[in-house]
């Protein structure tokens, strides 16, 4: 390999990396997996790498790197599988019900690190938090594929109807249409928004210490106070949810979630936009916490109204960058 080509080489790879992070988020957006958004991101990469010759820049290079991963997306979104949260899918469960056996990794919404999704503008972080909400990742899940990926390039991307219609070789009118569906099937599966979250606002940093606090000295009346009236709790990969402060109570405390008391909880520079931790617990050998859950906390105002604890450590804590033990 010539020296020029190896500089062209490394010219264009630096270009793409230029936007791994939107496409990263985009990507999940569409999968509901940061895993797979990676991978899709690298596939399209690799395809875009192989393609290059025949760029001739009709496009931005933006653009078609978007049209390339929107068709890796695509290729991975063919089948009936989608990614849901606990409470999508039943209603909530008593605090004392029996722990259901957990399912496959790929029935689940996951939490994507800000830092995979965000880049280092302030001002993009707050208009993409929004749409990085587990919430709403979860409800455009219920859309057809071509139809998530319209959604996504006309109202969080703000694509023109006729620059999405390029990108999925559709046309204008096509393209309108099927935002329209879109539209009309989120009004009904998306729930009600909360608040988003600003590390600079003062309240809502006070409303995630309090957490913090309560949670590790075990504090129930503390943690319920805190709590709005309809508070879910879930545990992917277990298919259960509990709802409301009284219950989120008699659940951590019951026998089986007992073992969380004494956890210690080590900040994240966030996920999905949101206030994010990782759990360590007390394991059976004397100062050694071992990993557990990385939570999330949804906001609504001056209460918190979504505990999300993914326990799939083993994939979740490497992802966040979080070390396999703590010693105290």
């Amino acid at each position: 390999m010539t020296e020029s080509r190896s500089v062209a080489i490394e010219e264009v790879l630096q270009q793409f990396e230029g936007y791994r992070r939107e496409l990263c988020a985009y990507a999940y957006r569409m999968l509901g997996s940061s895993f797979e958004a990676e991978d899709a991101v690298q596939e399209a990469f690799t395809r875009a790498w192989k393609a290059y010759d025949s760029f001739e820049g009709r496009a931005s290079v933006r653009s078609w790197l978007y049209k390339i991963t929107t068709n890796v997306c695509l290729d991975m979104l063919d089948g009936p599988q989608r990614r849901a949260r606990p409470m999508d899918l039943s209603g909530p469960s008593r605090p004392d019900s029996p722990m259901p056996p957990p399912q496959p990794d790929y029935v689940w919404i996951e939490p994507i690190p800000n830092g995979l999704a965000f880049g280092a503008d302030p001002a993009e972080h707050a208009t993409a938090k929004d749409s990085l909400r587990l919430a709403f990742v979860a409800a455009v899940q219920h859309l057809p594929a071509t139809q998530r990926a319209i959604l996504i390039m006309r109202e969080v991307l703000r694509f023109s109807a006729n620059e999405t219609a390029d990108l999925l070789t559709m046309s204008p009118a096509s393209v309108n249409s099927a935002l329209q569906r879109a539209r009309a099937t989120m009004s009904k599966v998306q729930p009600a928004e909360g608040s988003s979250y600003d590390e600079s606002d003062s309240e809502q940093r006070k409303l995630v210490d309090g957490f913090v606090q309560a949670f590790e000295a075990y504090d129930m009346d503390a943690l319920t106070a805190l709590l709005k009236q309809d508070v879910a709790l879930s545990m992917p990969p277990l298919p259960l949810w509990v709802s409301g402060p009284a219950d989120v109570a008699a659940f951590m405390t019951s026998p089986g979630p007992d073992g969380c008391r004494g956890s210690r909880l080590i900040p994240l520079e966030g996920a999905n936009g949101l206030p994010a931790f990782g759990q360590y617990k007390p394991s059976e050998v004397s100062g050694v916490l071992e990993p557990w859950a990385v939570i999330v906390l949804e906001l609504d105002g001056d209460r918190i109204m979504g505990l999300n604890f993914f326990l799939d450590h083993e994939r979740l804590f490497p992802l966040f960058g979080l070390p396999p033990e703590l010693r105290v």
